[in-house]
């Protein structure tokens, strides 16, 4: 068999709510997710030694390669299908690692689907969706890698059609742990964040025709929990927000996930690339990508 190979496309959260805590210690979320069209590279010759070697810019920063959440996939799935064909993974490194764009996550997703083409597994097997859950909260979002509503822990996912929108992504180059950022939020076992008429009350998404516009004006409503604890753990989040908002053309700026990655939104492609242009060259220490969410 030829080599195989995936997009792990980096997710981002557009919003974020943090509903309550689990009394298991788990945290329920809700989050408008969409997926940019920035990507590491997963390549998976079938072999007999499942192994992993990791090259790209990024691969200084991923640490040892026995850790990985690729391995740990690619394991969790031995485990439950017989004779599972594995072999030798190729993970070209471009997204920045714990940085709320789920680099890992989306590297683990991609070697769930590299393994079903390789064992003619289908996309809806159960045992794959087990997989992605045992080997972190965003793999599931990340194994279908479309634009959804994200619930629960992270395993519920409603589909939603959000047009492209133009973004740009920055990260200023500063790793951060989600566990920390969520024992910065402060919020006991078994104990709600919101108020129970929040939790519901139910939210009317947009039509598959609906304008950016109309997306817009709804995304713009939401916010991201996490943002003021991952600022009190790397202050430098507010230079990057603030970068992103007094850019020419932004429509709207947050930072994703657990960060410290933020996105802006712009009008259109020409729009976001000269921001990004004018971000790299004021800022030449981050890392800048002007793209498209889908």
């Amino acid at each position: 068999m030829s080599a195989l190979t995936e997009q792990a496309r980096a997710k981002v959260n557009l919003t974020l709510r943090v509903v309550g805590r689990r009394v298991d210690g788990y945290h329920d979320l809700e989050s408008v997710v969409a997926f940019a069209n920035c990507a590491d590279t997963l390549t998976l010759e079938v072999g007999d030694e499942l192994s992993l070697t990791t090259t790209g810019p990024g691969a200084s920063d991923c640490g040892d390669s026995t850790e990985n959440l690729v391995l740990k996939a690619a394991r969790l799935l031995a485990a439950r299908v017989e004779n599972l064909r594995t072999g030798h993974f190729r993970l070209e490194k471009h997204l920045p690692v714990a940085a709320g764009i789920g680099g890992g996550s989306a590297d683990a997703a991609a070697a769930l689907r590299l393994l079903a083409r390789a064992n003619v597994i289908g996309p809806d097997d159960p045992r794959l969706l087990e997989v992605a859950k045992l080997t972190g909260a965003d793999v599931p979002v990340c194994l279908e890698s479309t634009s959804c509503v994200m619930t629960g822990v992270g395993d519920t996912l409603l589909p939603l059609p959000l047009p492209a929108m133009s973004c740009v992504l920055v990260n200023p180059r500063v790793a951060v742990a989600t566990k920390d950022v969520f024992a910065q939020l402060g919020l006991k076992a078994g104990r709600l964040r919101v108020g129970v008429a929040d939790v519901l009350k139910g939210m009317t998404w947009p039509q598959s025709d609906a304008s950016r516009e109309e997306w817009l004006r709804l995304l713009e409503k939401g916010t991201n929990d996490l943002e003021a604890p991952a600022l009190a753990i790397q202050p430098v989040i507010a230079d990057v927000l603030a970068a992103l908002r007094a850019a020419d053309g932004v429509l709207l700026a947050r930072m994703s996930g657990s960060g410290a990655t933020c996105f802006a939104l712009f009008a259109d492609q020409p729009a976001a690339q000269a921001a990004a242009a004018d971000l790299a060259q004021a800022r030449p220490g981050w890392w800048v990508h002007a793209g498209l969410l889908g």
